[in-house]
């Protein structure tokens, strides 16, 4: 299952944005207001939302300036929402979200819809930056 979110233009450089979004505690400030639980352990932090199930996201890779890929940290049900960072002047930049999961179609057909909502509510976040 693969989606994609809307590309939105940041004020910031490649570089300010990378920063930013390499630092895990960032992220919180970019949750929905759902949310119930935020703890960061090292590379990784664990986030959970009202009616949803605790999620542990790994920091896999990091190219600097053009791309942060996050990953679960279980092999249960294995994903990446990758952050991909694009250079427009040197003050903006633009920002998509790409979540990539091996989900079964049942699987897929449960989680399309919150897990879309949760991915424009990270775009929209982050175009506040």
């Amino acid at each position: 299952m693969n989606l994609e979110s809307r590309k939105v233009i940041v004020s910031k450089s490649t570089q300010e944005i990378f920063e930013a979004l390499e630092q895990l505690p960032t992220y919180e400030g970019l949750m929905p207001e759902s949310i119930e639980k935020f703890e960061i352990d090292g590379d990784s932090f664990v986030f959970g939302l009202k009616g949803m199930p605790e999620i542990r996201l790994v920091l896999k890779e990091k190219t600097p300036y053009s791309k942060i890929v996050l990953g679960a940290a279980s092999s249960k049900m294995p994903f990446t929402l990758s952050l991909v960072i694009k250079e427009i002047t040197a003050q903006s930049s633009e920002v998509q979200l790409i979540f990539e999961g091996a989900f079964n179609p049942m699987v897929s057909m449960m989680v399309k819809k919150p897990l879309t909502k949760f991915i424009e509510t990270l775009t929209d976040s982050i175009e506040k930056l």
